[in-house]
């Protein structure tokens, strides 16, 4: 049955269904709570945690491989999440609106994070192995619309009615309806329109009890890897910098001058990081893999160490230059998006040099896990070391923050070979 509906009837609409919840999450709720004047370091501590069930998805992923189909859970953890979004749409007019909503977000994210797991295995079921590298640039496309969607139409959209109606909280229950009502759509439709593949069955693997105990040798095999710390300082370090600054930086562009930020208005923002930013992302990106399989990872390893740090500098003058023209912040952001996609393809294609061998699926799992600790850890302190320091001695830290990834990269072992196309 698998081979009578079409993919494209499907892998688009999953993708955009994956991307949704996880840039809501962990990039658009840092806008919602700043224009509902959330402080900067409760937004940076509290949003940061929404990264844990990403961290921890590879100790529950037996769990979708057990129980119940893969296809079952992607549709269910769809119209979960939609519930959960909703929800949050109902709580931001209460009193507590930032804890409520804040659990609800929780809520979304583990929905998001299992959804993950069961659509990648999903895909990989579902498509003959032809057509999984055919369609693995269109699942990367509507996962990245997906997060232009939410970080640029979503936040211009909150902007518009702001505009209208003078309240950012009716502005937010319209955008949480609205993104909600877009999952729900998508789960129900996924719920007729996903194939059913032979291999998508409930415990493929054996009993439970041979299941955990093959998962318990995986996590024993992977620790056992040489050099296993290095390489795992080198998952939790590689971003050290970087990742202080994603809710910091929106806060910058978002603060009145007063304060030191740039004083962008919801619209400007959501052009700004939701389409400049993403596509500058992208392309950087593209360009990162092309030119990894032209010359090999350790050829390019250092190269894209400086291109995902270095940009980071822009912020400084931005603080200290506060321009107030337009296309000069977009050109500033533009870069650093640019080398931050362009640097990140060392990044993951390391995490497959790290997984090869007889677990590389689940060893991959496990990297992806410290990589969001990698971005989760330092996240916690960031808005309360910006308070600290303020914008402009806070963006030198991080250039700072940069020096324990350069050093950490002169330790981890690399084949000159390993990336390159034959």
């Amino acid at each position: 049955m698998a081979g009578k509906k079409s993919p494209w009837g499907w892998v688009p609409t999953l993708y955009l269904a994956e991307g949704l919840p996880y840039a809501l999450a962990l990039a658009v709720s840092v806008v919602f709570y700043k224009n509902l004047g959330v402080s900067n370091g409760d937004i940076s501590f509290y949003t940061s945690l929404l990264y844990l069930p990403w961290v921890l998805k590879p100790l529950w992923s037996p769990a979708v491989d057990i129980l119940k189909t893969r296809r079952l859970w992607i549709w269910v953890m769809q119209l979960f999440g939609g519930g959960a979004l909703a929800a949050v749409a109902l709580a931001v007019p209460v009193p507590h609106f930032f804890q409520i909503t804040l659990a609800l977000f929780w809520l979304a994210a583990f929905a998001s994070a299992t959804h993950d797991i069961a659509a990648d295995g999903f895909y990989l079921l579902a498509l003959p192995e032809r057509e999984q590298a055919l369609f693995s640039g269109v699942r990367n496309t509507f996962y990245r619309v997906a997060n232009i969607a939410a970080q640029g139409g979503l936040v211009i959209l909150v902007g518009r009615i702001h505009q209208r109606t003078g309240s950012y909280a009716t502005a937010w229950m319209v955008a949480f309806m609205l993104v909600s009502g877009i999952l729900l759509a998508l789960g129900f439709y996924h719920r007729f329109i996903l194939p059913r593949p032979a291999g998508d069955l409930a415990g493929k693997a054996g009993s439970g009890e041979m299941f955990f105990a093959n998962f318990g040798e995986t996590f024993v095999e992977f620790f056992r890897k040489p050099k296993i710390f290095t390489l795992l300082a080198f998952l939790l370090l590689y971003r050290f910098g970087e990742a202080q600054l994603p809710s910091v930086s929106k806060f910058f562009l978002l603060d009145s001058r007063d304060q030191g930020g740039l004083a962008l208005t919801d619209d400007q923002y959501g052009w700004l990081y939701g389409i400049i930013g993403v596509a500058a992302l992208l392309s950087g990106g593209l360009l990162g893999g092309y030119v990894i399989s032209r010359r090999g990872l350790k050829f390019w390893l250092w190269p894209m160490l400086l291109a995902i740090h270095l940009p980071d500098a822009i912020f400084i003058w931005l603080a200290y230059a506060q321009p107030r023209n337009f296309f000069t912040i977009g050109a500033g952001v533009a870069v650093e998006q640019f080398g931050y996609g362009f640097g990140f393809a060392a990044f993951m294609l390391y995490m497959i040099y790290i997984a090869r061998g007889r677990h590389a699926t689940a060893h991959y799992a496990i990297c992806t896990g410290f990589m969001a600790a990698g971005m989760m850890l330092p996240g916690l302190w960031s808005g309360w070391l910006q308070q600290s320091l303020g914008y402009r001695h806070f963006f030198i830290w991080v250039i700072l923050a940069t020096i324990p990834s350069f050093l950490v990269a002169t330790k981890i072992p690399l084949s000159p070979e390993f990336g390159k196309r034959n």
